[in-house]
């Protein structure tokens, strides 16, 4: 080797500042030659790939279209069985039918919130399907993605699982069809008429106005008070003496009138039934009466009731418990007497009851003689 041989291969290991100036020159352009190599290259890879591409694409837009149109045939599909549901209740309404079913607003809402639920599954389901059919397209590994999404699931279920709770309680008494708006129920922890059915609450307004919120995790027992019939009871007290089937017969007749009269004859959907003696005491006979109504017209019935007997007792001279005749009060009232209290034994001054209650007279002052003896010393 040379000496000059030696320094040309010496010279770039040295940092000489000549070196240093000429690694901080700024890159040159490529040559054409390079650019036609480059092109040719990223031409090659595209020819390679593109029909991959073009494949993937396809699919991914033909699981996006399928998906949204069976999600809009679903979606289509369920409103129309809600549509019909709802008229179904429409055409019931105002018949005897309608009465013993729920009435056409509380179906409406029934029927909404089951499309709503319905809906947003069925959306859920064939969207979440096409989002990981899509992923597996684009040959990404499903395996962590599911993993995390199932401890997530169960994290999130298990920090609010009174949520999860009330949400499927929720769905279920809808689906049951347990109670409805304007229906009146006892929850257990609230009672009164429902104003509002939702997935997590349902509202209740109460005898004196106020609005329970009762979370449907909660409610452990219904009692609907509004499906089906309810019992009207009347139970009329009248004197020990009075004749029984007298008592009856008034009963039976005031009951057929009530059932002829609006708006009473759609509220009782049966006879007035007599039932028979609830209780007898020294001064007074309860008799039990009882019949069906309408779901929620037991309370207005009941009064209507009573006011009815009561006139009719009074026409037909029948007392009630404490009650006089018209004949008894006329002769009290005849009577002058009758308002004179008895005379008493101290009204009379020389009686020996006045005597006694006389205050203790004071003693009579002593004379004295004249010219006896002075009893004072001088």
């Amino acid at each position: 080797m040379s000496h000059t041989e030696g320094l040309a291969v010496s010279w770039p290991l040295a940092a000489s500042p000549t070196a240093s100036l000429a690694s901080e020159r700024p890159p040159t352009a490529p040559s054409l030659l390079e650019a036609q190599q480059n092109a040719s290259q990223a031409a090659g890879w595209l020819e390679e790939n593109w029909s991959i591409w073009l494949g993937a694409g396809l699919r991914i837009l033909l699981i996006v279209v399928i998906a949204f149109a069976v999600r809009s045939v679903v979606r289509k599909t369920i409103t129309r069985l809600i549509a019909r549901m709802n008229r179904s209740a429409q055409a019931v309404e105002g018949t005897a039918l309608g009465g013993l079913l729920v009435n056409a607003e509380r179906r409406r809402q029934r029927s909404e919130a089951i499309g709503s639920v319905l809906r947003s599954v069925c959306s859920f389901v064939i969207l979440g399907t096409a989002a990981l059919t899509v992923l597996s397209v684009l040959n990404i590994n499903l395996a962590p993605l599911l993993a995390s999404a199932g401890v997530a699931g169960v994290a999130i279920g298990f920090g609010a699982r009174n949520l999860v709770t009330d949400f499927l309680s929720g769905v279920f008494m809808i689906l049951e069809d347990q109670y409805g708006v304007g229906d009146t129920i006892d929850a257990g922890v609230a009672s009164g008429e429902v104003i509002e059915v939702g997935l997590r609450v349902t509202k209740l307004r109460g005898d004196q106005g106020e609005i329970w919120y009762v979370r449907n995790g909660e409610v452990k027992r219904i009692g609907n008070k509004s499906q089906g019939w309810a019992t009207a009871a009347v139970d009329v007290q009248v004197r020990y003496d009075e004749d029984l089937e007298k008592a009856r017969a008034v009963i039976t007749e005031v009951g057929e009138r009530m059932a002829k009269d609006e708006p009473w004859n759609e509220k009782l959907w049966g006879p007035v039934e007599v039932l028979g003696l609830e209780s007898v005491t020294l001064d007074a006979m309860v008799i039990s009466t009882q019949t069906r109504t309408m779901p929620g017209t037991s309370l207005g019935v009941e009064r209507e009731l009573r006011w009815r007997i009561k006139r009719a007792f009074d026409e037909a001279g029948i007392r009630i418990v404490g009650g006089v005749s018209l004949e008894q009060s006329v002769e009290a009232a005849a009577d002058p007497t009758a308002a004179i209290a008895a005379p008493s034994a101290l009204a009379s001054p020389t009686s020996p009851q006045s005597l006694a209650t006389a205050p203790i007279p004071a003693p009579a002052p002593v004379p004295h003689a004249t010219g006896g003896p002075s009893l004072t010393k001088s």
